[in-house]
């Protein structure tokens, strides 16, 4: 099989010859990768069997000054959506300004200038890297996550949202359908251009269990999310969709399962075991993740990374429906033995 056979077997149980791995780095480990290795991309380096396209973000968009405060910290960047991002004290981290925060009307939510990704530059590149990869062999994800939760918080506010899901539903009917018609759009679009996982996501969970109850997320979530789901099946209905979200969100699996999820991400070994949830789930679905980013990889010898992927392609990968890989990007406290020891364990544990 080549690297994309091999994938697409992986992730729909069909006899793979090798579990499928890969994993990314925050900007600083990334900066490490670069001076290790002296190479510029970490899948080209160690061949991993799927690559990755990503959104392009307009390259206009509107003006959002009204929206946000005036006193705005050096430093700070304002994305396509209008959210400020001011820099933190600590690597990589940042605070978000919510320019939507202070919205007191249904007409505030409407007239709120949204990005306009049908421009050409958002998907000429797509196209490009599908077929590159594709050509090559290779199985392409497309990354469209912080599908509809965490854009409409990020933009809102979590209190704020969460408030008009409970007492100005009109509020959160208003913001929640205008993204859901965007991510509808790119995603049908995402299908058109041929890529074979559509990685979906929002945190809608917690390590203690979910952030709104079960109930809300079947009511304001579940029906969008299906809806985004359905939009690129009616395209390419082969499509593998792969949903992330962090935490134990053991309550709605069987909702994700029915509403289009092929892949589960990441299955946080801290708070929800990985072998349990093949055994309950792994009929119906695959699973991405399993390797500890706040226990074995930061904290564990090489030794102890080699037997957490041992253990994993034994269980969770057993018959396939596995793609390992680290549960989240890989942070600056993880040390570089320990990076090379997964790759190592990978290819020498995961042949089928």
């Amino acid at each position: 099989m080549n690297p994309r056979e091999n994938v697409l077997a992986a992730m729909r149980r069909q006899n793979p010859e090798r579990v499928p791995f890969g994993l990314s780095f925050t900007p600083p480990m990334y900066e490490l990768f670069v001076e290790k290795t002296g190479a510029e991309n970490p899948a080209e380096y160690w061949n991993f069997e799927a690559r990755w396209t990503y959104f392009r973000s307009p390259t206009q968009k509107a003006d959002y000054a009204s929206y946000l405060p005036d006193n705005l910290p050096e430093g700070t960047w304002i994305d396509e959506w209008g959210i400020a991002n001011v820099p933190g004290s600590m690597f990589h981290f940042s605070k978000m300004v919510k320019p939507l925060v202070n919205a007191q009307t249904v007409d505030e939510i409407l007239t709120y200038p949204l990005p306009d990704f049908s421009r050409p530059e958002c998907w000429q590149p797509i196209a490009q890297d599908v077929a590159e990869y594709q050509g090559q062999g290779y199985a392409v994800g497309a990354g469209l996550e912080m599908t509809i939760f965490e854009i409409s918080w990020y933009l809102r506010g979590m209190e704020d949202l969460m408030a008009d899901m409970l007492q100005n539903p009109d509020m959160a009917i208003a913001l929640l359908d205008r993204i859901t018609d965007l991510r509808v759009y790119q995603a049908r679009k995402f299908a058109q251009l041929g890529v074979d996982v559509l990685a979906l996501g929002d945190d809608i969970s917690m390590q203690t269990g979910m952030l709104m109850s079960p109930r809300m997320w079947r009511k304001w979530f579940k029906p969008r999310l299906a809806a985004v789901i359905a939009a690129a099946r009616e395209v390419k209905p082969d499509i593998l969709v792969q949903y992330h979200t962090d935490g134990d969100c053991r309550a709605v699996i069987p909702e994700l399962i029915e509403v289009g999820v092929d892949i589960l991400n990441p299955i946080q070994p801290e708070c929800m075991d990985p072998v349990e949830i093949k055994k309950e789930y792994g009929d119906r679905l695959s699973f991405s993740g399993t390797i500890g980013t706040q226990t074995t990889m930061p904290h564990g010898s090489p030794d102890d990374v080699r037997a957490a992927v041992k253990k994993m392609v034994e269980t969770v990968g057993a018959g396939g429906g596995l793609f390992l890989a680290p549960t989240h990007v890989v942070e600056p406290d993880v040390s570089w033995e320990n990076v090379l020891a997964f790759v190592e364990a990978c290819r020498e544990f995961g042949t089928y």
